[in-house]
């Protein structure tokens, strides 16, 4: 179970370092355009892409230090680093989002009061047809590989992605209107920074919910408890299952569960039985690191 952890978690690693190296490029041309280019929202965007380095690298040490096995002072292993992790990026995320929109909201009123607006450069539309494209292909790889190995912090890295994909999308309509469809939409750049930082709220908030569940240890799902109940009562001897409590940490699963055995059977035989469902379950295909049997006369 432990290499296999390793192998998931250096899986992980590797696709969240590549975006990091892609946030690093491509948060440094879209910053460089969109002040060349007068783009508030495209500015914005890259700022963005230049955080979501900082949190990738945040991901990838919270992947290794999820990773490691159980030791004395952590006998549950270290699978908390990984959601305190995506905890922060989520936070990350919301102190982004505020200062886009207080940097848009400056704009707008600085309209409002007469000052004319920049207008954005054609060329930063072709810049953000490139990045939509390959922030959507980073975002599925990496949300794939999340839900494949049970990583929440790469969920939240994937979602980062896709964030960063939505600004970018929401530039490439905010820069367009505000180019093509005439003088009374020339704001049109700094509206959509707004509804870019509405679409980073909302996904810092899914992210935040999702996370602070795991670290209060939150019930994983029914449908995995009856998984464990079903499996534990194929092996021979065990009469019953009930009383399954089943958590997460990190990119495992630590589980609960109590057993009925024939009451007349020696402890030795019981001990036995309750290894064979141990290993049963350890061994089957639901990424469990560990589980606590408790064993009650049928």
């Amino acid at each position: 179970m432990v290499s296999n952890l390793y192998q998931k978690a250096a899986a992980g690693q590797k696709l969240v370092l590549a975006g990091a190296i892609f946030n690093l490029v491509l948060g440094t041309v879209k910053t460089a355009a969109g002040l060349l280019g007068h783009s508030i929202v495209l500015t914005a965007d890259g700022i963005e892409s230049m955080l979501d380095v900082m949190t990738s690298l945040g991901t990838w040490f919270a992947l290794g230090y999820a990773s490691k096995p159980p030791d004395l002072d952590h006998p549950y292993g270290h699978g908390k680093a990984e959601s305190l992790a995506a905890i922060i990026s989520s936070l990350i995320l919301w102190l982004l989002g505020l200062t886009i929109a207080f940097f848009s909201i400056h704009r707008l009123v600085n309209a409002s009061h007469g000052l004319p607006p920049y207008q954005p450069k054609v060329y930063t539309l072709v810049i953000l047809i490139v990045v939509i494209l390959f922030k959507e292909t980073f975002f599925q790889l990496i949300h794939r590989l999340s839900q494949k190995i049970g990583s929440t912090v790469m969920l939240a890295d994937a979602w980062h992605h896709r964030s960063d994909m939505m600004v970018s999308l929401t530039a490439f309509i905010g820069i367009s209107i505000s180019l093509f469809a005439g003088s009374s939409y020339k704001n049109a750049d700094s509206w959509a920074a707004l509804v870019a930082c509405g679409i980073i709220f909302y996904n810092a908030t899914h992210i935040f919910r999702f996370s602070l569940a795991e670290i209060m240890d939150t019930r994983v799902s029914d449908q995995m408890e009856k998984t464990i109940i079903r499996l534990a009562c194929e092996i021979q001897g065990v009469k019953s299952a009930e009383k399954c409590r089943v958590r997460k940490s990190g990119l495992v699963l630590i589980a609960d569960l109590h057993i009925r055995v024939d009451g007349t059977m020696s402890v030795s035989e019981g001990h036995t039985i309750s290894h064979q469902v141990k290993n049963h379950l350890l061994n089957a295909a639901l990424s469990l690191e560990d589980i606590t049997l408790h064993l009650e006369p049928a």
